[in-house]
Formats: C-alpha cells, structure tokens, sequence
C-alpha cells in the first residue's frame, strides 16, 4: 500500500542548495516597500537632526571685496608660449599670498578702525585667526583676486576685509616708488653679464675658424672645394671600376675561345662592330677574300670540267694552301689578341687602385670637414642666441628708461565688501536636502540589512520552491479581533460562512482529491516550530472533513504542549490518550465526543515523562490501528518537527503529513530542516498549508474579498448584516462503544 501511496502523492521538486537560503528572493522594489517604515523611519530621523542642528546652529555671514590688478605698459616677462603656466599668473597667485602675509594682516589689526572686535574675542592669537579666516581665491578666466572672511557678525566681517584690503594697497603702493629703478638696475646686471659672455662666444668661434684651415674654403657643403672634388673623384672611381669589370669579362672570354681562332676572329670582329676598340690585322682579311676568289674559280671551273682535271686538282692545292695560311694568321691573331686583352685588364685595375687611393685620402678630408663643421655650427648658434638675448635686453632697458612705469602693478577696488543680509552658512535647503539624502541612504541600507538578516519566509512561490512540495491552501488570519483558542480552533463551526471557514474546506478539498482515501487515512498535522497554528489547522480540518460526513477523529499527540482539550472544551486530566497507553482506561472511554456531527476528538491527557518513547511503542501502534479501522480520517496534532523528534515518529507511522507554516514567521532554514527530518525517516509529505495570511497580501495567493464570497451580504440580503446562524446539535455525537474498539487493541 506504501508503494501506491507513494505514486500517488504529488512529486516533490528537488530542494534548491543552500544558496537560496541566504540573500534576497525578491525584488529591490518590493523589499524597500515592505521595509518603507524603516526606510521613512531613518529619513524621519536625519530629516529632525537636521533641523535640529538649523535651529541651534549659529549663523554665519561672509563678507567679499573684489580686486582688479592690472599691469601698466609692457610686461617685464612675457606669457609663455603654451599659455597655460605664466610668470604673470603666478605673480597673481603671489598677491593673493602676500594679501594673507602677517605684515599685512599686523597693519590691518593695528588699525583704529578695527576697534575691539568680537570675532577674535576668543582667540589666543588674533593674526593666526584672521590668517585662518580669510579666504583669497585668484579667478580662474579673470585677474580678479576675491578677498573673503566669515563671521557671526555681518558688520565685522566687511569691515575686517576692508581693512585688509587697504593695508595691502597701502604696502603695495610703497613697494612701486622703487619697482622701476629696481627692475632697470637688474636688466642693466644681467645686460653687462651677457656682454661678457658674448665676447667669450665670439672669441672661441674666431679660435675655432683659424685652428680648421679647411672651413676657409667655405662653411656650406656644396660651397666647400673638398667636397667637390671628393663628388669628382666619386664618379671617375665608379667608371673606372666600370671599364675594370668590362675589360675583366673581355680578357675571361677570350681565354675560353683561345682554342678557337676562328670563334675568337667572329667575336673580335662582333667587339669592333659595338664600338670597343680591338687590335686587328689586314692578312687575315687578304687571305679569306683570296680564298673566296679561288673559290668561285673552281666553280667555274667545274661548270665547263670534270672534278678529276688537273686543273680543278691545281685549284684545290691552291685553296689547301690559302686556308693553312688563314689558319695559322688566326692562331696568331688570337695569340696577340690575348696580351692585347690581359694589358687592357691589368692598365683597368691600376686606374682603379689609383682612383680608390685618391678617393679615400679625400673622404677622410671630407669626414674631417664635416665634424668641424657641425662644432662651428653649434659655437656660431650659441652665439646668434647670446646675441639675441642681449639686444632683448636692450629692448627692455630702452622702455624702461622711456616709461618708468612699465610692468608696475595697479590696484584696483571692484567691488567693496558690505555687510552681509542673509546668512551664508547654515544653508537651509542644502542641510536639509543632505540630511534627506542621508536619510534615505541609511534607511534603504539599513532595511536592506534586515531584509538580509531576515530569513522568514514570503510567498507561497518561495515556500514552494524551497521545500519542493505543493501548497494545499492559504488560511487568512485571525489574530483580529482577538479570539480564544477555542473560537479559532472551531472557525469551520463558528463561523461557516466566514473566509477562514471557506479556506479550511479548500485545504479539505485538496487532502480528498490529491491522495485516494484509503491512502490518506492518518493525517499528521505538525510545524517546523511552535506557534505556527497546526493545532488550529489539524482542528478546523477534521471539523470540515465530519461536515462533509467522513467520521473522523482528532488525536492531540502533542504531549508536551497539548492543545486540542482548549479547542474542544474537555477536562484534561480526567480523559486521555495517556491514561489508555498508561492502562488505566479504555480507548473508548477515553474518546470524547464534539458539538459536531462525525467528529471525536481524543485529547492527550495527563503530562508523559518521556513521550518520543511512548509514541515510539507497540501500545501506540495498536491504538493507532484501531482508530484506523474504525474511522474515515485520523487526524493527529503533532508536536514540531524540529524542536523534538515526536513528530518524525509519527509521520514514519501514518500516511501522510501535512506541514503547517505561518506567513511571515517561519524561516527558510527552520523549515527546510523540518523537510530534512521527515524525508529522513520516509514521511510521505502531502504538502504545506500557510497560516495566518494578512488579509491584504497578495504574494500568498490570497486576495481579501476575492475567491470567498462575502457570505454575510448574502445572507442579509446585501445589507451588511450578520447572516442567520445555522441551529447546532445541543447534545454531542456518540462515540464508538468499547465492545467495537477494545477487541482491536487485544489484537
């Protein structure tokens, strides 16, 4: 039977790992929604410091006076050419230091204007507190230089930078009487010192001119004698290693045909006819022209004679003759042609060797040249630059001495500071827009930390997904208004047409048609902690399951916080499952019957001192058979699972069982260990009931006034009132007599 239980019950989902027990399952959206009293509660927090601080924080008043320096004339020392870093702005940089120097400050205090002055009251030392105070900015796009100073009173602020700004001008103007002078005297130091080191460069250039002779010939190089005649000697170099390498490959070729006079006649002749002057001879050229005419003689000849006639025979000898003849000019040709081509190679290489010889001597010359060029170079620069340094010099002493005022500095007041009317420090809406920030920064970490500390579970798709197991149904709360256990225990019978009534009947619906009956007879009902409401649930279930007439009876395994005796109304010590295990009472005496019809319940009696062992007993066993046998539905309310292991007992020997969370309450890890103790024993989990659902809370598929009907309007005819209550037994069902119920136990 087991076996078709299991098959039949739904598949659990494998159990995702242990990441998904930390962090966040849902959304930052919803996390800040759910923490927005925290998040309102911190910014509520910074929002009051805030204030606070504006109400209690002292005002402070600045005070600014605007200065306009200007150069006169011509300036000493030009902008630099980046235009980026100048002596001019830096000199700006040091006005605006010298405006904060403590002589400057020392003469503004001393003077009658400045009075007794309660910004400096408390100050040890009154220069290092106006140093501290005053602010000099220098514009960043302008030459205005702004002198500021804070202070709780506005009149003393203007008046302190005033006084300031009039001791600088005052120091300044005594310092200008002698600007010019001093500026003149140093140009006219600095002219005599280049003088000097001018004269030195020209010596050491002169010097240089008459230790290298050659730079006499010229400076420039296209100018210079030695490099034209080094660019001379180049060219006759490449043609004479030209004709070498010709007259080279001459004397190889006629070498290779000197076994060939007549070869080396045709290749003469082929020498001559591209221009290249041979040695040649006329004898050999007389002899061939007389051997063409013999030659034509005998043609004649044989035209009117037989071959065999002496005279063709005379003809033949003559032409023997004649080609010994040409035969032994050629060898003689082409013996002198082969000195003639061996002096032509060997004169080529002499030229060459000359040239080569004359070459090198001159481009050392040239190299020699070339280096005193490039150090007369760099003497003739430095001194050009010396020169020009000093008519720069010149230049400058000349205006000078023209204009005394050049380059001097005036100042002047832009703008004269004025007592301050608002205060420029606190900032109301800059201290309070910080403190929202801040305030809203604190309250998002801070409820993103609890949300991270807090591992309870949020959704039915949460708790479906961590524990792999269906859910049977959503029970709406009802904490309010406040009810007893007993009212909450029999919510089916109290108030039937109430939501909570109708959500007990959907979790009965899915036990009935999720497991056949006979497979599903022993229902455990238990929690992964206390105060999760199985006691609640196991009740109100077995009260709709008698209501859809299955007998059906509540067992309060629960030994040691039994509850089902409050629910039900029943004295606990004078009946009990303990007392029947214990022996002192029969089963059927110990069954108590209820106000509703099919439905008994058997309490769990006097305390047990060791109750995982009694659960764990053959007694129990056997009670548990027999109440199997006799009725449709056995629903046991078992302690939680992982408190004690009274549970695991119990669900190793029904069923199924049914795990009971409470929305909001139970924590991913206490009830994903709760999973793990029933799979460890082989429980048959039939799936999760979620209890206590806000009845404004959509993540538990539970919409307030959607999916159970508002029975009450109905009943009254829609106008709000109370609907007529059902008449109820006064006297209770009857139980099974003991004839029926103890023959089992023996057994």
């Amino acid at each position: 039977m087991k076996g078709v239980l299991e098959n039949n019950l739904p598949e659990q989902q494998e159990v995702p790992p242990a990441e998904m027990l930390e962090g966040f399952s849902e959304g930052l959206f919803e996390i800040l929604w759910r923490r927005r009293w925290t998040v309102l509660l911190a910014t509520l927090v910074t929002m009051t410091g805030g204030f606070v601080y504006l109400q209690r924080a002292t005002p402070l008043y600045t005070s600014t006076s605007r200065l306009y320096v200007e150069q006169t004339g011509i300036q000493g020392l030009e902008r630099d050419s980046s235009g980026i870093v100048s002596r001019w702005t830096n000199y700006l940089y040091t006005q605006a230091e010298l405006l904060r120097r403590t002589e400057t400050l020392s003469q503004a205090l001393k003077s009658p204007a400045m009075g007794q002055l309660k910004t400096f009251a408390e100050a040890s030392n009154p220069i290092v507190a106006l140093r501290k105070g005053l602010d000099v900015q220098v514009g960043k796009k302008d030459e205005i230089i702004n002198v500021s100073l804070t202070s709780p009173y506005p009149e003393e602020a203007a008046n302190i930078v005033n006084t300031v700004v009039d001791a600088y001008i005052t120091a300044h103007n005594e310092r200008k009487r002698d600007t010019s002078a001093e500026v003149v005297r140093i140009l006219k130091d600095e002219r005599a010192r280049r003088d000097e080191e001018l004269n030195e460069k020209l010596q050491t250039m002169t010097q240089f001119e008459l230790e290298n002779e050659a730079l006499a010939f010229g400076t420039e190089r296209q100018n210079n004698i030695i490099v034209s005649r080094l660019t001379r000697l180049e060219a006759a170099l490449t043609e004479a290693q030209l004709a070498t390498i010709e007259a080279k490959s001459f004397y190889a070729a006629i070498q290779k045909m000197a076994e060939d006079a007549e070869g080396m006649r045709q290749f003469v002749e082929a020498q001559r006819s591209r221009g290249v002057y041979i040695a040649a001879t006329g004898e050999a050229a007389r002899l061939r022209a007389e051997l063409q005419q013999l030659e034509r003689n005998r043609a004649d000849c044989l035209q009117r004679l037989k071959p065999d006639t002496p005279a063709i025979a005379a003809l033949d000898a003559k032409m023997a003759r004649v080609r010994e003849q040409i035969q032994e000019v050629n060898e003689q040709f082409a013996t002198s042609q082969l000195v003639v081509a061996q002096e032509q190679y060997l004169a080529a290489q002499e030229q060459e060797k000359e040239l080569q010889a004359h070459f090198t001597q001159q481009r050392e010359a040239a190299i020699e040249l070339n280096n005193s060029l490039v150090q007369y170079g760099l003497l003739k620069s430095e001194y050009e630059q010396t020169k020009k340094f000093c008519d720069i010099l010149d230049d400058r002493i000349r205006v000078l001495n023209v204009d005394p005022q050049v380059g001097s500095l005036n100042v002047e007041i832009v703008e004269a500071a004025s007592p301050p009317i608002e205060p420029s420090a606190p900032q109301k809406a800059r201290t309070m827009g910080l403190a929202l920030c801040l305030g809203l920064f604190a309250g998002v970490g801070l409820g993103l930390l609890r949300e991270w500390r807090d591992h309870r579970l949020r959704s039915t798709q949460e708790i479906s997904t961590l524990l792999g197991l269906p859910i049977l149904g959503v029970v709406p709360s009802m904490v309010w208004p406040k009810q007893t256990p007993a009212i909450r225990g029999q919510k089916v019978r109290v108030s039937p047409d109430s939501r909570e009534a109708e959500a007990f009947r959907t979790i009965r619906t899915a036990v009935f048609f999720g497991v056949p009956k006979e497979e599903a007879k022993t229902i455990v009902i238990t929690s992964p902690a206390p105060n999760e409401g199985k006691s609640t649930v196991a009740s109100n279930l077995a009260i709709a399951m008698a209501q859809a007439g299955q007998r059906v009876i509540v067992v309060d395994a629960d030994f040691r916080r039994p509850t089902q005796h409050k629910i039900f109304d029943v004295d606990p010590h004078a009946k009990g499952i303990s007392l029947v295990l214990a022996a002192e009472m029969r089963l059927a005496d110990a069954i108590e019957c209820t106000r509703v019809r099919n439905l008994n319940v058997l309490t769990g009696g006097p305390t047990v001192l060791n109750p995982a062992e009694t659960l764990d007993s053959n007694h129990f066993a056997r009670i548990l058979k027999a109440l199997r046998t006799h009725y449709d539905r056995v629903i046991i309310d078992s302690p939680p699972v992982v408190a004690v292991t009274d549970s695991q007992i119990l669900a190793a020997r029904c069923d199924v069982t049914i795990l009971v969370l409470r929305a909001q309450v139970s924590s991913r890890r206490i009830s994903l260990q709760a999973r793990e103790n029933m799979v460890g024993v082989h429980a048959r989990l039939l799936g999760v009931v979620v209890n206590d659902v806000p009845r404004k809370s959509d993540r538990y598929g539970y919409y307030g006034g959607y999916g159970y009907y508002n029975y009450s309007s109905q009943g009254n005819g829609g106008n709000g009132g109370s609907a007529p209550k059902r008449a109820v037994p006064s006297t209770r069902a009857t139980h099974p007599s003991a004839e029926r119920l103890e023959p089992r136990l023996s057994q």
